[in-house]
């Protein structure tokens, strides 16, 4: 197993067991063999296996591989026959196909589509042998799950087309503590002509024709995240994202579910990309009912040419099974995601609170005024002081305002006329509570670039454009072209000599456009590779920064990013009501450890609603980071003096955010009084938050039901001793004063 920054970067995985090297006369003429404990086959029957999951399929006798069934563990099972009869179309149309391939009758939409050299886009692959792996293999150039031999296995399955001399490798891991299955495929052109991907599915899971609910995370800037659930009917329904990262439109996850399934009840697949570009999420039920769920890249921004020889690797998509509803889904989602998809030094680590400071200043500021407004927050007890933009470029391209600049990665010679290194050593110099030296963070945004720019009047070529027609500028900017290997090693050098520069222990790296006037659809994914690049080599050479994803807010929250970085910025908008169904949205999937939060000014800037500092800080606690985004000194004096309090409350409770499991035990769009509950994992502490979003005369408060305690052990919460069975069948009642936006966090701790 290799090591990167302390945590495993998948693994050099061993065969257990393998036929890949032999031809079959028949596929279902291999011997029984028991080949893993979490991977069987037998006679051409496969299965994936774990204490909360089974996943099968088989090779049939023309060589397709059908699915047979995916949900909890069921034993010894025979697959059943089809029993609908045939219809008008082929045979191959009512199958529940694993890898569903195209222009041979199936009439679904496909997981692959490949155009070639002759310009048939028929394909037909054929099962040729399998390898199983402990571990798992990581992926060339992409981000990927991770695990040693005890933690994963890896089934390989290889398919062959003969006719057009085209192979693909479908790889299977299981994760079995998580219930969670990993798929992805690498297509090879062995053919004498260049190839067109023009379809690319992860994962294509066909399910019986039942009633399902189709759950998604959709939305804008500054209401990302929101939970959305429709009935799965007749036709095609999904979503496609092409703004060439994963936006705030549509978030790359989605669960099928079954229509009574609630929190805490019923059958939920969860399904989740990772990747950090354009993709297309799929649901088809078919004439007769049964419905193929598919989750890959956007076929828009495909067309992906590959050439004799080479090769097409896909991104991973990642399946999570849950038995009994989705707050056990997400719990192995963010189980997963920390354990062995992160590998950032800080993804099991409390994180320092934080002042950054865009909404206290924006770009009108100098060194003298920075200083104030780290030297307030560190008489506060913040522990880390973050300059958001305008700290770069000189000259006519100063970024005094947010239309010059961007790309001139240097700082600005007049903000700071004692040198930029010399400023950072002075904010370290200041003491905070703790008596630890002040950290220094910083805003950049190296994707984008401003016509006006040192960068741009040297290098034109370097942003994306289509021939003659106009570049689209949005925020001023242009997007420069990752996929060009120049344009990665100018921006690693910028970096590299920044981080060299000074003591900068975060980075929020930002991204404020989509990608247009793309010269070929291909290009989408090529800068999305070397974008990979750029942050694996960042990520490896300073493993001991701080980074944080953004993109307008949470435009770029996927898991491809969380594989190198422990935490994103989940919105731009700081309102306390907005962000809790925001970020009770986001936790459907990603740990709450990776959610960047902070509390702002009121009237809030984004929608001017005025709410108590309590409340807004209290929502802010949500998140693995907790910081602020105001002045300070502008404060009023009452809530002035109660930020100490609220930082020594947050930094108590931090380590429960980071590493305990999530509850969600009240929904911000179902109840007026949400809430949600974290407990470490050896269930001895925990932290309850609860809201009471507006007031209602004369009704009655629900009592909040805890999970996830031991029934017959006692805990403390607010100095009374409870039994666990008393804390989640009958609950605690609280009692709420005549007015809105109220909140409270309880610490439950264990009695022994």
């Amino acid at each position: 197993m290799t090591q990167v920054n302390g945590k495993p970067n998948g693994t050099k995985a061993a065969a257990k067991s393998s036929s890949s090297g032999r031809e079959l006369s028949s596929p279902l003429a291999l011997d029984r063999e028991l080949t893993s404990a979490d991977i069987h086959h037998d006679d051409g029957h496969f299965v994936l296996t774990g204490p909360g999951v089974d996943y099968r399929f088989h090779v049939d006798a023309s060589g397709d591989l059908i699915h047979d069934y995916y949900g909890a563990p069921i034993g010894e099972y025979s697959p059943q026959l089809d029993t609908g009869g045939r219809g008008w179309g082929l045979a191959i149309a009512e199958r529940r196909r694993e890898f569903p391939d195209s222009g041979r009758g199936d009439f679904r939409l496909p997981a692959i589509h490949i155009r070639h050299g002759n310009g048939s886009t028929v394909t037909h692959f054929k099962y040729t042998g399998y390898e199983i792996l402990s571990g798992k293999p990581s992926l060339d150039g992409l981000p990927a799950t991770f695990g040693s031999a005890e933690q994963v296995s890896t089934l390989v399955v290889r398919l062959s087309d003969t006719v057009t001399s085209v192979e693909a490798e479908l790889h299977y891991s299981i994760f079995p503590a998580h219930n969670a299955i990993v798929r992805s495929f690498k297509v090879t052109n062995h053919s004498a002509e260049t190839i067109e991907l023009q379809r690319a599915a992860s994962m294509s899971v066909d399910f019986p024709g039942e009633d399902w609910d189709f759950l998604r995370l959709c939305g804008d800037w500054g209401r990302e995240a929101q939970r959305e659930r429709s009935k799965v009917n007749k036709g095609i329904q999904g979503f496609q994202n092409s703004t060439g990262h994963s936006s705030h439109y549509y978030n790359p996850f989605f669960a099928l579910v079954a229509p009574k399934t609630d929190e805490t009840t019923g059958d939920a697949y969860g399904f989740n990309f990772v990747y950090s570009g354009s993709f297309s999420v799929d649901v088809e039920r078919f004439a007769y009912g049964r419905v193929r769920a598919m989750m890959g890249l956007n076929p828009l921004h495909l067309s992906y040419p590959i050439a004799q020889g080479e090769s097409f690797q896909s991104p991973e998509c990642v399946s999570v099974y849950s038995s009994s509803g989705l707050g056990s889904m997400s719990r192995s989602f963010h189980r997963l995601y920390r354990d062995n998809l992160c590998r950032s030094n800080f993804v099991y680590e409390p994180r320092p609170t934080l002042l950054n400071s865009w909404e206290a200043v924006f770009c009108d500021f100098d060194s003298k005024r920075l200083l104030e407004l780290a030297t307030s927050a560190a008489d506060l007890g913040v522990k880390l002081f973050v300059l958001d933009d305008g700290w770069f470029g000189n000259g006519k391209n100063a970024r005094t305002h947010t239309q010059a600049g961007l790309g001139d990665w240097v700082p600005n010679e007049e903000r700071f006329p004692g040198g930029f290194s010399k400023f950072v050593d002075d904010v370290a110099a200041l003491p905070t509570s703790s008596g630890a030296p002040l950290q220094f963070g910083l805003w950049v945004e190296p994707e984008m670039v401003n016509p006006a720019s040192d960068l741009y009047e040297n290098h034109p070529e370097w942003v994306l454009a289509s021939g003659n027609h106009e570049r689209t500028e949005k925020r001023n900017q242009l997007v420069l072209d990752l996929g060009r290997r120049e344009v990665q090693d100018h921006i690693l050098d910028c970096m590299v000599n920044l981080l060299a520069s000074a003591d900068i222990r975060y980075i929020k790296w930002d991204c404020n456009r989509g990608i247009s006037e793309m010269p070929a659809p291909h290009y989408a994914h090529r800068y999305v590779l070397g974008l990979y690049r750029v942050l694996e080599v960042l990520t490896v050479r300073f493993p001991d920064v701080l980074f944080e994803g953004c993109a307008s807010g949470g435009g770029r929250f996927d898991p491809g990013i969380l594989h190198y970085w422990s935490q994103s910025w989940t919105s731009d908008n700081t309102d306390a009501v907005d962000r809790l169904s925001i970020q009770f949205g986001t936790t459907l999937a990603y740990p709450a450890s990776s959610m960047g939060c902070h509390v702002s000014a009121c009237p809030n800037e984004q929608v001017g609603r005025i709410t108590p500092l309590e409340f807004r800080a209290h929502v802010a606690m949500m998140g693995g980071s907790f910081g602020f985004e105001l002045a300070m000194e502008h404060m009023a004096e009452e809530e002035r003096a109660a930020v100490p309090d609220l930082i020594k409350l947050s930094e108590k409770i931090n380590p429960i955010i980071i590493k305990g499991d999530m509850y969600r035990l009240a929904l911000p769009d179902e109840s007026n009084t949400p809430a949600a509950f974290y407990l470490d994992q050896a269930g001895d502490v925990g932290v309850l938050f609860v809201y009471r979003v507006s007031t209602v005369l004369r009704t009655d408060v629900p009592n909040v039901k805890l999970q996830g305690l031991k029934a017959e052990a006692d805990y403390r919460v607010d100095g009374v001793v409870y039994r666990g069975a008393a804390l989640m069948g009958a609950g605690l009642k609280f009692k709420w004063a005549n007015k809105d936006y109220q909140s409270r966090v309880c610490i439950v701790e264990r009695v022994y």
